[in-house]
């Protein structure tokens, strides 16, 4: 018997998510029903990613028209070829399930139509919709392209243990150990604690060869101190200008927005490395665009960019409270007051100190209005070279790959962007831990110079949010 030609026919999630998903085939034919071509059609005009996407999609049809009938089939350059599918001209199945009058149904009926004839592949974004297609014995997969299986999570940091007497060496033993037994990259990070007590230890940062760097605590503008070693990592990654982009993921709480903005206050308003600090997080949740939001500009920027301005007031308050005090003890990686030489010290601050401490940290409001600070719409980013900035973006679990490519092509000279977001909280429909734009260009960076990325495991916001993190 002879074996049946694969046909992979694709939902129209599939090519928003994803548009050159339609050149990614390898072999057979890939089928683009008709339906997906009126849905392209009615996306087409927005303004939003859906419609920049479906754009993009329609251009890459309309170039391969050109090659011959997308009816008859046109070779792709990946060796398969692509055709457009029609509804059947037979009236439809009586057992078939589903109400046709729903444009997912007729383009699971496309499917169905051509089983005798091929070997049948639905591909889609939908689980749903691959539930159904199941039902109606049609293999259905996920679009697989350039997802990160969760085990393979590059985490920016490895940990080891030693004895403790080898954490009093410039360069302890263990570290050739690493070099040997581990593949390191380069702005990896290895935590290396010692046996009996994992508060005692030291950090480094592997930058090529068998060369480390003793990573220790930023000598910053306010009396802030990390509060675990992958706060002290960021850090680390944030204040160094030579790191052009920097990957912070991990769950809700642990310090990601606020070590960012914390390293960009001090680099914006202290050394004036950048000009300033450009802030920015996707409204998957709230709609296409921030116009559904009350209030005039300045107020839906507000009501959107409200956990920056949470995170801001926090870093005031952090402030504040220490300055109060006579004296301020500088905190090493272990949050001890401790000098280069393990001795407890205080520094003190004089009021001068502490009123220009106070000066130099104003309010969110006060920065922008001082121009250090811009919140704006993902929207609004496209089309632009962003030069001498330091460019924040929240939530990119939300964001595809393709977006979050394209925001890293908006960087201009002398600026650095940082992406965070928790891969545990994903918003978009189809986006899950592996596929969303975070986690894969993270994954795709790893190991570049002017790239580091680090997971945050440890909630710092409460007792409370820790176990509401474990318990629900």
């Amino acid at each position: 018997m002879m074996q049946k030609q694969k046909i992979s026919i694709l939902d129209t999630n599939v090519l928003i998510h994803d548009p050159q998903s339609i050149l990614s085939f390898n072999g057979g034919i890939v089928g683009i029903p008709a339906i997906v071509l009126e849905e392209l059609d009615q996306f087409k005009t927005e303004s939003t990613d859906r419609g920049r996407n479906a754009r993009e999609a329609t251009r890459i049809l309309d170039g391969l028209r050109h090659k011959g009938s997308l009816r008859e089939g046109v070779k792709l350059p990946s060796g398969g070829t692509i055709k457009v599918l029609f509804l059947p001209a037979a009236d439809t199945p009586e057992d078939f399930p589903f109400l046709l009058n729903v444009e997912d149904n007729r383009i699971l009926l496309t499917a169905l139509s051509l089983k005798d004839e091929y070997n049948v592949v639905f591909v889609s974004k939908d689980i749903n919709a691959r539930v159904k297609a199941d039902v109606l014995g049609i293999t259905a997969e996920d679009y697989m392209k350039g997802k990160v299986n969760e085990y393979d999570l590059y985490k920016g940091w490895i940990k080891v243990q030693a004895p403790s007497i080898q954490l009093k060496k410039d360069f302890p033993d263990i570290l050739n150990f690493v070099l040997a037994e581990y593949k390191v990259e380069i702005n990896q990070f290895v935590l290396v604690e010692s046996n009996s007590n994992p508060f005692n230890y030291r950090l480094f940062r592997y930058l090529g060869g068998n060369n480390f760097k003793n990573v220790q605590m930023p000598n910053l503008r306010w009396p802030i101190a990390p509060k675990n070693p992958q706060q002290l990592m960021t850090l680390d990654l944030l204040l160094d200008e030579s790191i052009q982009l920097v990957s912070l993921i991990g769950p809700a709480g642990t310090g990601k927005t606020f070590m960012a903005l914390l390293a960009g206050l001090q680099q914006t308003i202290v050394t004036d490395l950048y000009e300033k600090i450009l802030i920015s997080r996707p409204v998957i949740p709230l709609g296409p665009d921030i116009g559904y939001l009350p209030g005039d500009i300045q107020e839906k920027l507000h009501s959107w960019m409200q956990p920056v301005y949470d995170n801001m007031e926090l870093i005031m308050h952090s402030a504040s409270n220490r300055q109060h005090l006579e004296t301020v003890d500088h905190h090493d990686d272990f949050g001890h007051g401790q000098g280069p030489k393990g001795k407890r010290f205080k520094k003190k601050h004089s009021k001068f100190d502490r009123d220009k401490e106070r000066m130099d940290l104003r309010s969110l409001n006060d920065l922008i209005n001082a121009g250090k600070i811009s919140l704006e719409a993902i929207t609004y980013m496209r089309g632009r070279s962003i030069p001498f900035q330091y460019i924040f973006i929240d939530e990119v679990q939300n964001l595809t790959l393709h977006e979050v490519k394209t925001l890293i092509t908006r960087v201009g000279e002398g600026s650095k962007i940082i992406l965070s977001g928790d891969p545990y909280q994903i918003d978009s429909p189809y986006l899950d831990f592996s596929s969303n734009g975070l986690i894969v260009a993270a994954n795709k960076f790893k190991g570049q110079p002017i790239f580091g990325s680090v997971f945050l495991e440890v909630s710092e916001r409460s007792e409370l949010s820790r176990l509401a993190n474990e318990l629900l």
